[in-house]
Order: structure tokens, then sequence, then C-alpha cells
């Protein structure tokens, strides 16, 4: 008995050391080893803080097992002073080095905070390449819906759901939204996350530095599709970008507002899908809320807001909208759109700002 109790002692911790790394195994360490360079300077600040705080804690750890083993009951050897309660040498040694180390870390943060701002443009490629003055960054609209990726390309003129990709070596400009609940955008290959809101934009600036194919996600729980809401981000060359968007075109169909309030839809496990063209103002109009054209834009409202109300200024954007009561047939005066106004013919009219229409006598 006694030969099984040691031999189970000696086995179970082996076996425990074994179910560890089989469990850590499957851990996948792209945060620390990314492809983008936004992604690998958030990576060296990790291992930089991280280093930085270990010059603490080891020594700590470290003291701390020593004194326990030097001052041990049995060691008749060590010095007792019962009377000792201070030291200006050791006090020193333990307020300095954390202070240091604390005015080291704040620095570092505050020159990062402001360096890898998302909203800030990349003025590098990489740490050996500038960008060329020469060079736009590749505008892409992101829309989080429930529970699917929408990116707009305005500059190609076209849309893709759960599919993105970018040229390898050229800056990316994110504008990030989304439909109705908060959510957050994240490719950690390329960059940090960062929170898509309805009727906000946020925004990231990154860049791809080697071709691959590369997962995205989101990592804000948003509902009952949450876990399945993610993406595959190609990262291309600039000619296979170029045939990408051939292809997209060649094949997809028109993304319009009424495409878009049935793609809006709550969903899950939803498939790649690729228009060939898309409504020019659509982004704006989701960012402002306004895709249904009854509804008054948010940026017009807020223009109308800013100056006094809609007053006299307003007539134009009423109109009179019937309701069924237990009285029979009703109207009402209510507040007409602002944003896309159709005329009967289903011709659309000229927008009209909401400046000139509060402006107007």
């Amino acid at each position: 008995m006694y030969l099984i109790s040691r031999l189970t002692r000696r086995i179970l911790p082996l076996l425990g050391l074994i179910g560890l790394a089989a469990a850590l195994s499957g851990c996948n360490w792209v945060v620390m080893k990314p492809h983008g360079d936004i992604a690998q300077q958030q990576a060296d600040l990790i291992v930089t803080s991280t280093l930085l705080m270990l010059l603490i804690i080891v020594p700590v750890i470290v003291l701390t097992l020593f004194f326990a083993w030097r001052y041990r009951e049995s060691n008749t050897e060590a010095t007792y002073t019962p009377e000792w309660d201070h030291s200006t040498r050791l006090e020193l040694m333990i307020w300095g080095a954390p202070l240091l180390i604390i005015i080291v870390l704040g620095a570092i943060t505050w020159i990062s905070t402001h360096k890898l701002d998302p909203y800030r443009p990349l003025d590098r490629i990489d740490a050996q390449r500038t960008v060329p003055a020469d060079v736009k960054p590749l505008v892409v609209e992101v829309v989080a819906l429930d529970w699917k990726w929408l990116f707009v390309y305005p500059e190609q003129g076209m849309a893709t759901v759960n599919e993105l990709a970018a040229p390898v070596d050229r800056p990316i400009e994110f504008k990030i939204t989304a439909s109705t609940v908060m959510n957050a955008f994240y490719i950690p290959e390329l960059a940090g996350m960062v929170y898509a809101m309805p009727g906000m934009e946020t925004k990231l600036h990154a860049v791809i530095n080697k071709a691959g194919v590369y997962q995205g996600l989101s990592a804000n729980y948003s509902g009952g599709g949450f876990s399945d809401m993610r993406f595959k981000f190609h990262g291309l060359s600039p000619e296979d970008f170029e045939r990408w968007v051939a292809s997209n075109k060649a094949d997809g169909l028109k993304l319009d507002r009424a495409g878009y309030l049935k793609l809006e839809q709550p969903s899950q496990r939803d498939g790649v899908r690729r228009y060939a063209s898309v409504d020019a103002d659509l982004y704006g109009a989701i960012l402002n809320r306004c895709v249904d054209a009854s509804k008054m834009c948010m940026n017009q409202m807020m223009a109308i807001d800013a100056r006094g109300g809609l007053g006299k200024g307003g007539v134009s954007g009423l109109t009179q909208q019937s309701w069924r009561t237990a009285d029979g047939m009703q109207q009402r005066t209510v507040v007409a759109s602002l944003c896309t106004p159709v005329n009967p013919t289903g011709k659309a009219l000229a927008m009209t700002p909401a400046a000139a229409v509060v402006a107007q006598p």
C-alpha cells in the first residue's frame, strides 16, 4: 500500500502537467506574432510592459522564499533582532524601485497611447518603411449587423458580407458603425479591437504586411449569433486585390437601401455575399439611422436642434399620418423624412440639407 500511495503521488502531478500541456497546445499565439505593423507594435508594448513589471515581481517572489527559508524557526544561525523596526536603505529599495518602474511604464503608456491611437493616420508601413506621400489609404466602411459583418468599399463601389480583403503594405482606414447594438471589430493579426456603436462612427488605421488569410471576429457579446459572427480577412498582393475586386463586381448583385433593410434582419451563420455595386449614400444613411426614407437622419435632426428646433423653417418637413383607433381613422401631423424623400412617381428628389431647410423663410 505504501508503494502504491507513493507511486500515485508521483504520477498524479505528472498527469496534471500532461493535461495542462495538452490544453495549452490549442492556444493560438497570434496576438504575440501578428503580421500587421500596428498589431506588432502592440505586441512589443505587451512584452516591454511585462518585462518591466517582472523586474519587481521576480525579486519579490525570490526574496519572499529566501526570507522564509533563511529565518525559519530551526535555523539558529539567523540573526534574531526582535526590536528592529526601520532601515532607510531597505525603505529606499522597497519604494524607490517600484516608483522608477511606474515612471517608466507611465512614459511608455503616454507615448504609445498617442502613437497607436486608432484614429491616427499611419506614418509608416513597418519599422523600416514610411508611407509614401502619394499613397492613399484604402477606405473600408464597416457595419456590424445581427449577426454578420458588412464591408463597403466606396472607392471600388462594391460591398461584401463576411469577407474582407486589402492589399499588402497599403494603409487601411476603417470607418466603423453598427446597425443595432454595440459590437467590437477585431482582427488580431492586423490591429487592436475597436468598438462599433449604432449612430456613432469609430475609426481604425492599420496595415497588413504579409499575404495570407486571417481570422476576423466580433469581440463583444451581442446576442444569440455572436459566437458565429466571424469573417475571413484576406491580405493580398496589389494585383490579386484588383482581381478580387473585379471578380466581386462581375458576380455580385446591387446593394441599395431596400436590399440593406432585408440584409440587416437578424440571421445566424451567414455565408459570404458579394455586391457588385452599392448605393453611394448607404453608409451615411446607416450611420445616421435613416436608411428607411420615412425616418429623419440624425445629422439633420441635430442640425435642426442646433438652430433651435423645427419652427417655421421645418414646415416642409412635416406630413400627415393616418392610424386606426376605436373611433375610426384619425390624422396626426408627424415629421417626415428630410434625408431621402421620394415623390409619388418613385423618382428620388434632390436631398435638401437640414441647414437650408431650417433657414428658408
